[in-house]
């Protein structure tokens, strides 16, 4: 496909692995983002260290005055992980996959998400440029 000049692909071979997760039930915003950032993300980085390129959350910040839109999603965290290729991308999910660490993982994600509404995917990243 080509692609008009004005936009061009800024992923290369990075591989960008987005996750949507929603809070469990009883949970405040604080409380969330503080388990998260505190205890499940250095699971994250346990497992996805020398694989993955970034581990990035963007918290979902809601009635924000500064911003002209309104509403709330159905997740409260986009979480995404970057791979430098494919193989470190196998690589990772090989390693989250090991029993050990599904069994890691899943005890503190019910401590925190509700799993049910997890939603997970891969994109491929076009940006524009912008004249200033």
């Amino acid at each position: 496909m080509d692609e008009p000049d004005a936009l061009k692909r800024i992923s290369n071979a990075m591989i960008k692995v987005i996750t949507l997760l929603t809070r469990k039930a009883g949970l405040s915003r604080a409380e969330f983002r503080q388990y998260y950032e505190t205890r499940h993300r250095m699971i994250g980085e346990k497992y996805l260290a020398g694989r993955a390129h970034r581990y990035l959350r963007r918290y979902v910040m809601p009635d924000n005055q500064a911003s002209p839109y309104s509403g709330q999603p159905d997740f409260d965290v986009q979480m995404e992980i970057w791979f430098p290729d494919q193989d470190a991308l196998e690589q990772a999910m090989a390693a989250l996959a090991t029993p050990a660490a599904q069994a890691e993982i899943i005890a503190d994600e019910e401590q925190l998400f509700d799993r049910e509404k997890t939603l997970t995917f891969v994109v491929d990243e076009i940006e524009s440029t912008l004249e200033s």
